[in-house]
């Protein structure tokens, strides 16, 4: 089981099945939403297409829900057709780097029901670096019909993440900065912290010191703590830096994980949640 591609991977398969394969475009920087559609426009991987985090794959902002909502999935999928996905594409994602945001567009083509989405190791820096070619022209790709499979046990609401964590019957992680996580630093909401009872795995801990996805072995230790058996729901501000923590695990074969899509963000809309400071 894999879900990340490497640059020779992906450039292979252009060369011989370009028709087979669709790019999208998903950089994207949290405190310039217009930055990823204007580095799109001045440069991309050629046949790439570009979606949006916030306007194609997040849903309206509301009192609660946190800060990006999942989308109407009947939206989506009806965008996804529109720039050529069906079950029987092959879908890559990428991002700037080994980013969050790819990894939160795989999430949800997965929680869709696709089987062949892949996560660009390195991402557009790396595919630059290594020479690859760049373009400015936009694609103009055949529209398909994107049918709907969504897979069962994929997410987890607030009352579910408070009710579970209560009673230990799941583990709940917290995947945003440590500093962040400890209520020392919040740059981006009203209350700092965490929610109570959860732990701490930093997303960018799955990458190594090159910034390329970990081994097999090297996140098998990284998780060791974790069993199997166990559900884990996996949270972070607002249901983006989580899923590079959820790929990880699902590369490891843990069936039972779910996203808490508001995160933080939601859990912090709701005036008598308890929120816990320093080590949990």
């Amino acid at each position: 089981m894999t879900y990340v591609i490497s640059v020779e991977r992906l450039k292979n398969r252009l060369k011989n099945n370009l028709k087979n394969t669709v790019i999208i475009d998903v950089r994207f920087q949290l405190m310039d939403p217009e930055a990823g559609r204007k580095a799109y426009l001045q440069d991309h991987i050629p046949g790439a297409i570009f979606m949006d985090i916030e306007k194609d794959l997040s849903g309206k902002k509301l009192k609660h829900g946190g800060n990006h909502p999942l989308p109407d999935f009947t939206m989506l999928a009806a965008k996804l057709g529109k720039v050529g996905v069906d079950h029987d594409k092959t879908v890559v994602l990428y991002d700037d780097h080994n980013d969050m945001f790819a990894a939160r567009a795989w999430w949800l083509l997965h929680y869709m029901g696709h089987n062949k989405v892949y996560v660009l190791d390195g991402g557009y820096t790396r595919w630059k670096e290594t020479g690859n070619e760049t373009t400015v022209e936009i694609p103009q790709l055949k529209p398909k019909l994107f049918h709907l499979k969504m897979r069962p046990n994929q997410t987890a609401n607030m009352e579910e993440v408070k009710e579970k964590v209560k009673q230990n019957a799941a583990v709940l992680i917290d995947s945003r900065a440590k500093e962040r996580y400890l209520g020392d630093h919040e740059p981006m909401y009203a209350r700092a912290g965490h929610i109570p009872g959860a732990k701490h795995y930093f997303w960018k801990d799955v990458l190594d010191a090159n910034g390329s996805w970990k081994k097999k072995e090297a996140l098998e230790k990284q998780f060791a703590s974790l069993s199997k058996d166990e559900e884990i729901i996996v949270s972070c501000g607002s249901g983006i830096s989580a899923c590079p923590n959820i790929l990880a695990l699902k590369l490891l074969e843990f069936k039972n994980v779910k996203l808490y899509p508001g995160s933080f963000s939601d859990w912090i809309s709701y005036e008598d949640n308890e929120v816990a400071i320093g080590e949990d």
